[in-house]
């Protein structure tokens, strides 16, 4: 017989982040890190237990009201950048607001300025294939940034760079995080 083969990917984890912290959550393969990261990120709901994002509990949530809070609370970014290879800088920020439903002048304004943000105001016009990997993942935190989130959510955002050029994204979230909004 097989036993019981329930997987808990986090059982009895619970932890509280407040406005304006700074986070990282570390652990080996296989320890839960990227449950807990669709989890807080609303991307997939606990199957037991609670979580509350701004005071209001997810868990009860259906898909259309988890994508609204995606879509006005939170910025992704991803170790893969998932930059369309066909639009330029400026095209592939703005297209993240699509949803928001702001008319196009706005969209492009608000990618604009988050591309300034990241230091790419110069780039705006040039393919993801034109860029390096370390700018390629600058549009994609300015792609995170252009919606004004509340939560940017980071899952190994430096997975695919070099150390050096790490420790330059890095530094990068850290000083959105000092910062603000």
């Amino acid at each position: 017989p097989m036993g019981d083969t329930t997987v808990r990917a986090l059982d009895g984890v619970s932890f509280s982040i407040e406005k304006g912290e700074f986070v990282a959550i570390v652990g080996q393969s296989g320890s839960g890190k990227s449950t807990a990261m669709n989890i807080i990120g609303c991307l997939d709901v606990p199957t037991s237990g609670t979580y509350r994002l701004n005071g209001r509990d997810v868990g009860g949530m259906d898909k259309d009201e988890l994508a609204e809070i995606r879509n006005e609370m939170l910025g992704f970014i991803f170790q893969q950048y998932n930059l369309l290879p066909k639009l330029d800088v400026l095209e592939n920020v703005a297209v993240s607001l699509v949803y928001a439903g702001l008319p196009a002048g706005e969209r492009h304004e608000r990618a604009a300025h988050a591309l300034e943000r990241v230091g790419l105001g110069k780039k705006l016009h040039n393919k993801p294939s034109q860029l390096s990997g370390g700018q390629q993942q600058r549009v994609s935190i300015a792609r995170a940034l252009a919606g004004d989130p509340a939560v940017i959510l980071a899952d190994e955002p430096t997975g695919a760079l070099d150390s050096h050029t790490s420790r330059e994204v890095l530094g990068m979230l850290q000083k959105l995080h000092r910062e603000g909004n």
